[in-house]
């Protein structure tokens, strides 16, 4: 052998070799991104979000108008966010104060093969802005069996207007089995369950939380979230809700998380994956290629890359309408 010893130079001279170096990980499809978007109740407006910027929420109809155009490019799942003035957990699941009741069925109509994902939670319905119920206003104090009733309630109210799938992202203990519970005996066991299993209490979820108008109006969400470094807690999280009948769970946020991912893809191979690349990761991102700072479409690549090398299946982005594009357009990474 030469003694410069074994080279890397004959993996990596061609195109189509270096894709082959990557063991399929740079294949991406429409199926492998879910879309969010916020639903407000005035139908026919759309408002922007000053913190995300090309990001917007949607009134009923103009979430229809907008959705057609993406329908079209490819688009097969979206992710529903109810944004409610009316702050009540009693009314959750009002048609007239929640507009995804009244989006769902004609998405159904309009777009009969694109899957419905709903957000299930509390915070953007309490007064608060946190993700629980408490029996006594004055303490605060969470009250589980309040909060777990509610989930379930609201779930099943998302389910008889024909989602595909509902998304608990509230972190509280086994919401997970309760609503599969109240789902199968309310006629629905078809419907699915995506867990935000490992969400963890980050700073990357102001944009968010601007956008939601699901701030908490006091302390943080660290006593029911994840801490940043708990990656033991996080995988005891996906075991419960893996063994509470979650059919997808989720790591969020996403680059940051990169290790959970990959740990849940080894001890948790059997079941799928999603990552929620999250409002902060994208506005960040955004703003570095618009100032220039790096070109956006190729580190929008590797950012999703990095995602499917790390074990996701499925990643949940703001950027899907740019992701959509750049697929149809065969745009290289």
């Amino acid at each position: 052998m030469d003694s410069s010893g074994i080279t890397l130079r004959s993996s990596l001279v061609n195109p189509l070799i270096r894709k082959w170096m990557c063991q399929g990980s740079v294949d991406f499809n429409p199926s492998n991104f879910i879309l969010p978007l916020f639903i407000i109740n005035n139908d026919d407006q759309i408002e922007e979000i000053a913190s995300m910027p090309e990001v917007n929420r949607y009134g009923v109809n103009r979430a229809i108008e907008y959705l057609t155009g993406l329908v079209d490019k490819g688009l097969t799942s979206i992710l529903l966010f109810p944004v409610v003035s009316c702050k009540s957990v009693d009314n959750s699941i009002d048609p007239n104060v929640n507009p995804v009741l009244r989006l769902i069925p004609l998405i159904r109509e309009n777009f009969p093969n694109l899957y419905v994902i709903v957000d299930v939670c509390l915070c953007g319905f309490s007064l608060d802005g946190h993700c629980y119920q408490t029996s006594d206003q004055t303490t605060g104090i969470k009250d589980n069996q309040l909060t777990l009733k509610a989930l379930a309630d609201l779930s099943i109210a998302y389910a008889k207007v024909g989602c595909h799938m509902v998304a608990p992202s509230d972190m509280n203990d086994n919401r997970i089995g309760v609503i599969r519970s109240a789902l199968n005996s309310s006629s629905f066991p078809d419907v699915s369950i995506m867990s935000y299993s490992a969400k963890f209490a980050s700073n990357f979820y102001g944009p968010f939380r601007d956008a939601a108008g699901s701030a908490p109006k006091h302390g943080d969400r660290k006593q029911y979230q994840l801490t940043c470094g708990s990656s033991g807690l996080a995988m005891r999280a996906i075991e419960r809700d893996i063994n509470e009948g979650a059919d997808i769970i989720m790591v969020k946020p996403g680059l940051p998380y990169l290790d959970i991912i990959s740990e849940a893809k080894r001890r948790f191979p059997d079941v799928p994956r999603a990552v929620y690349h999250v409002s902060g990761e994208y506005s960040m991102l955004y703003q570095a290629g618009v100032s220039g700072c790096l070109d956006l479409d190729r580190s929008l690549w590797e950012i999703l890359i990095s995602f499917k090398r790390a074990g996701a299946e499925m990643i949940i982005t703001y950027f899907t309408p740019k992701i959509l594009d750049m697929i149809n357009n065969n745009i290289p990474m």
